[in-house]
């Protein structure tokens, strides 16, 4: 089927990758993003078992694999920031195979310039409405002329306007923490290396990858839902602020860097659950469908895997009901990991703490480690494994 015209909105990761699907299918392909140039700022984030797939059958895992993060250790400190427990990062992370860990925008870009020869991006101008008559979809933008597409994609993540327009306003489910990660100037003294130090609901977690790079700070914390404005990141900043001042090792430090960081973010632990991913000629994809929040570790994956699918059934019969077919299993095994996970990353009392150090300071003399860790993993690896492409 050629010539069918698709609108996606949203140039992170699962946009382009449904669009090198598309052109490949002879469908006109245009990207729209809100922002004005390519994001490729951001945190690191994983690629697992079927996803990796997709990326070899796209001909770039060996590009994703050559921008790996190469992460070798993980190490716990104490609240003077004194050394728990250190542990290589593969085995505590459980990647298996050809699993790996990749910043995002340099996967962003990786799918950006094998894309950019077939597709249009459009960037700096976002949807204003859309209207689906049964036989295409009449957009209006932000900015640009109106113009007709014959489907549109949502790719446009947790607060996804494209699902607010077509399906209303639908709660996200809440998890019970927030997360802010930043850069911060790199003087943790370490490479290739991830700090972590927790406090009752408390979560500080610092890595640096080269000296000459800045390095990532991220902090998550247990609250109430809280009420805020996504769109002051100041609002936001006192809220991290409040809930870090004084919690000991490097927080003070990291708090006073966070006013100059130009990649501040700070977002719920929230998951989107929907009981479809499509109206009319309107489809979600990725975490604007079912976002597994940023504790799963799978909301990378996911939009890959999403993206290879919805190609596939796209334009026909039946296709968007196939789509969400094929993916629900692997959907909700990868929703209730993310739900299981948000909990370990905030413990919740400085017994739970004390255990858990205890734990990753033995470990490393166990002689059955990579066992141990496989058992404590195997829902990550099923989950991350739940569908077949």
């Amino acid at each position: 089927m050629t010539n069918l015209r698709v609108l996606i909105s949203g140039a992170g990761i699962g946009g382009p990758a449904l669009a090198f699907w598309l052109a490949q299918r002879g469908f006109e392909v245009t990207v729209v993003e809100r922002a004005g140039e390519l994001r490729e700022a951001g945190y690191k984030v994983d690629v697992r078992g079927a996803a990796t797939e997709v990326l070899r059958r796209m001909g770039l895992l060996a590009a994703a694999q050559g921008a790996d993060t190469g992460m070798q250790l993980i190490t716990y400190v104490n609240k003077g920031g004194k050394p728990i427990a250190q542990l290589p990062a593969d085995l505590l992370m459980g990647r298996r195979g050809d699993d790996l860990e990749i910043m995002r925008g340099d996967l962003s870009r990786i799918l950006h310039d094998a894309t950019r020869e077939q597709v249009e991006y459009v960037f700096g101008d976002s949807v204003a409405t859309l209207t689906d008559d049964g036989e295409g979809v009449d957009v209006t933008f932000e900015k640009g002329a109106p113009r007709r597409f014959d489907y549109v994609v949502g790719a446009d993540g947790l607060h996804s306007l494209t699902r607010r327009t077509v399906l209303g306003d639908t709660p996200l489910s809440y998890l019970g923490a927030y997360i802010s990660i930043f850069s911060v100037p790199n003087d943790l003294g370490v490479v290739r290396e991830e700090v972590m130090y927790s406090r009752p609901g408390r979560l500080v977690f610092a890595y640096a990858m080269e000296p000459g790079r800045p390095a990532k700070v991220g902090m998550v914390f247990a609250s109430p839902e809280l009420t805020y404005d996504r769109r002051d990141p100041a609002a936001q900043k006192q809220l991290v602020r409040a809930a870090f001042e004084g919690q000991g090792w490097r927080s003070d430090e990291f708090l006073a860097a966070m006013d100059a960081a130009d990649d501040f973010y700070f977002d719920s632990m929230s998951q989107v659950e929907l009981p479809s991913w499509s109206s009319g000629r309107v489809v979600l994809l990725g975490d604007a469908a079912h976002c597994p929040s940023p504790a799963s570790g799978q909301g990378t994956s996911l939009a890959l895997v999403g993206a290879f699918v919805l190609a596939q059934h796209l334009g026909e019969p039946g296709g968007l009901a196939a789509y969400e077919s094929a993916m629900r299993t692997y959907v909700e095994k990868n929703l209730a990991f993310g739900r299981k996970m948000v909990k370990d990353m905030v413990p919740g009392g400085r017994l739970n703490i004390a255990f858990r150090n205890y734990g990753m300071r033995t470990l490393k003399f166990h002689p059955q480690k990579e066992k141990v860790i496989d058992k404590v993993l195997a829902p990550m690896h099923e989950a991350a494994n739940a569908i077949t492409i």
